[in-house]
């Protein structure tokens, strides 16, 4: 006879004196219990041994499940394999089954850390928007669908985190295929502009000339501390990127030789170069960067308040908004919104004026294109401090 339906509810939880198998068809049959619960069960022959495997039980399986679950089993006997073993193996991967939080951990340390400068901001991102959503389930379980919910909201609200998350959650996946802790990247065909609506605007925002005079003037009589100050005349005088300041030694300056070496793993390009920035350092800088020394007692040489740790990012993304709202305040002098970003913009259009296009990237950081960026390591010293000089002498014109 075949099993139905009908059989099963009727029989489900009647009790009978001892254990009864009732035969189904394709070697499927049930087991039922003297106190009447049903198991599905498959009996088979491997490598000449008699096996029973365990499919479910009803009514939380039904007939149908049942089937279809026991010719899935039966497929793996076509392929040489033991469905019993099969089972148990795809059970313990559940059981150790890797969640997204420790593989995005293991990858933090062993890629992002090394190779990104905003590791840190990248952190806090996921442990902000994705961890408590789907942190502590298994990566190779999280569905596209679950990932949407979480991108698609921030995107609403957050399209620049949006993006962040969505860039590094690719390539935490990514890592994670290559590891074979999951079979598909389900981020890989998501693009941020196509599927999250997320348009990047191309900020071209400079300092005009009046612009610059009216910040200068906000920074000298500003209740800013020493040090914010200083580092924000740097930031405008070097044109560097703003990180490559705050986390900086006293040791990266040498005095002596009258340069300042960013070392690699404190700048963007290096960690792809493997080669440090080296900038001149003109009278002017020495005297701020003299001046910020002595305002820390460790070895960096801008420190978080009351702290031996370098400066931290929340602190120096506010100080343009503080120089902004004082103009507004003191000066009646309202400005167009600005990032420490901008002053770096600002600096680079100004050395255009002083010197050729490629001594001008290279004093911002950036590597010389193609076959002179892989060939040519001359650091152009003398060509950045006659261009350093110019654009520190047009900001002493200005107010500085």
């Amino acid at each position: 006879m075949s099993l139905t339906e009908m059989w099963l509810k009727a029989n489900n939880g009647k009790a009978r004196d001892k254990v009864e198998e009732i035969a189904d068809r394709d070697s499927m049959s049930v087991r039922v219990s003297p106190k009447g619960k049903i198991v599905f069960q498959l009996r088979y022959r491997f490598t000449g041994k008699a096996e029973r495997l365990d499919l479910g039980s009803y009514p939380h399986m039904s007939l149908k499940e049942a089937r279809i679950k026991a010719n899935e089993m039966r497929s793996l006997l076509d392929q040489g394999k033991n469905p019993k073993i099969e089972v148990r193996v795809q059970q313990q991967k559940y059981i150790n089954a890797t969640t997204f939080k420790d593989v995005f951990n293991d990858w933090y340390e062993g890629y992002c850390i090394k190779k990104k400068t905003s590791a840190s901001d990248i952190k806090t991102s996921f442990e902000l928007h994705v961890f408590s959503e789907i942190g502590d389930l298994p990566i190779d379980r999280i569905t596209l669908q679950q990932w949407l919910a979480i991108l698609e909201e921030l995107a609403e609200d957050k399209p620049s985190i949006a993006e962040r998350v969505l860039t590094n959650a690719k390539q935490v996946l990514k890592w994670a295929k290559k590891r074979e802790l999951l079979e598909v990247n389900a981020l890989s065909d998501i693009y941020a502009k196509e599927d999250l609506g997320i348009e990047k605007n191309r900020v071209n925002r400079i300092l005009a000339d009046e612009e610059i005079t009216m910040v200068l003037k906000a920074i000298e009589t500003s209740k800013l501390l020493p040090k914010n100050k200083i580092f924000l005349k740097l930031c405008l005088m070097f044109g560097c990127r703003n990180g490559e300041l705050r986390k900086a030694k006293k040791s990266d300056f040498d005095l002596k030789r009258k340069v300042w070496i960013v070392p690699v793993a404190n700048n963007k390009v290096g960690k792809k170069t493997g080669r440090e920035i080296i900038r001149p350092i003109l009278p002017e800088m020495e005297n701020l960067i003299i001046e910020a020394m002595e305002h820390s007692s460790c070895e960096y040489f801008l420190t978080n308040d009351n702290a031996e740790t370098p400066m931290g990012n929340g602190a120096s993304i506010a100080l343009p908004a503080n120089i902004m709202e004082r103009l507004r305040r003191h000066y009646d002098y309202n400005m167009k919104h600005w990032t420490l970003h901008d002053l770096r913009r600002t600096a680079r259009t100004n050395f255009s004026a002083f010197t050729s296009r490629d001594v001008a990237e290279l004093m911002i950081g950036h590597v010389m294109p193609g076959e002179q960026g892989t060939y040519d390591y001359y650091e152009y010293i003398p060509q950045q401090t006659d261009a350093y000089s110019k654009w520190i002498g047009k900001l002493n014109k200005l107010g500085i």
